[in-house]
């Protein structure tokens, strides 16, 4: 079974900066498009960002509008791993963020039910 790992959550005042890790071990994420979720407590999960697969091609990326300008997703392909770079956080920013890995390309990035494969969540709380 091929497992994604994240890390890097926890909590933060309101403005402050964290980086999410999605990391794997049984295959290579360069091969995959990579799309990171969210969920907040009686919410729905919502899509976040996403990188295109690499393979030696441009990295495309996409945001949801709720995030744009203050997120930033990138690929170190020497590690194994994709990053969520998330600058100002607001208290809406909190919930379980989760990464998912596509096969293959699908144009609805941001629904959760194109993705193969997902990882287990990280809480990330924005709180003074």
């Amino acid at each position: 079974q091929l497992q994604l790992v994240e890390s890097g959550g926890g909590l933060v005042q309101p403005g402050g900066s964290l980086r999410l890790s999605c990391a794997a071990s049984e295959f290579t994420l360069d091969n995959y498009g990579i799309g990171w979720f969210r969920q907040a407590p009686g919410k729905e999960r919502e899509g976040v960002s996403w990188m295109s697969r690499g393979g030696g091609s441009t990295n495309y990326a996409d945001y949801a509008d709720s995030v744009k300008g203050r997120f930033t997703v990138s690929r170190d392909n020497a590690k194994n791993t994709v990053y969520l770079q998330m600058n100002s956080l607001k208290p809406e920013d909190t919930g379980v963020y989760y990464c998912a890995a596509m096969r293959r390309y699908r144009s609805r990035w941001y629904d959760g039910n194109n993705y193969d494969y997902w990882g287990q969540g990280t809480q990330v709380t924005v709180s003074s």
